[in-house]
């Protein structure tokens, strides 16, 4: 799949508001919850699975994590797929939680990748792939250690 980096930079920019650190203002947060529970039904649908899902979020710029058993897709392990409390932001990565979530998108195959991109589409959100992520942060809204765009959007604060 090919990206417009240039494009998702400018967005990412663009949402990065600094009176609003890990959530939007206004109606945001009740959008995401019911984004996420769509998202959440088409991809148990789509990679014909059920997903462990952590609703629980809290202090973090990411409303929830989905994850998908790595019996489920041509990755060969668990994937786990973010939705941003921003703009409607969808990210994957392969193994674990940890943080280091954003440095395994190297392990995921294009087909699982794909599949990601088409259900953001249909879900009218957009896809944000690992490489633009784990750019530098070049805002001012962060803490110290949060030096990559994945923290700003899909990382705790």
């Amino acid at each position: 799949m090919i990206y417009d980096d240039g494009r998702l930079r400018g967005m990412l920019r663009e949402l990065d508001d600094p009176q609003a650190i890990d959530s939007p203002g206004g109606d945001a947060r009740q959008a995401a919850s019911c984004l996420f529970e769509r998202l959440v039904r088409l991809l148990e649908e789509r990679f014909q699975c059920f997903c462990e899902v952590d609703r629980e979020v809290q202090d973090a710029s990411f409303h929830g994590a989905i994850v998908l058993p790595s019996t489920a897709v041509q990755s060969g392990e668990q994937m786990i797929v973010r939705l941003s409390n921003f703009g409607s932001l969808i990210t994957a990565g392969a193994g674990g939680l940890a943080r280091g979530g954003v440095q395994a998108v190297e392990r995921l195959r294009e087909e699982d990748l794909d599949q990601i991109a088409a259900i953001s589409a249909e879900l009218g959100c957009i896809y944000v792939p690992g490489h633009v992520l784990r750019e530098r942060y070049d805002g001012g809204n962060l803490e110290d250690w949060q030096t990559m765009w994945w923290h700003r959007y899909f990382d705790y604060m």
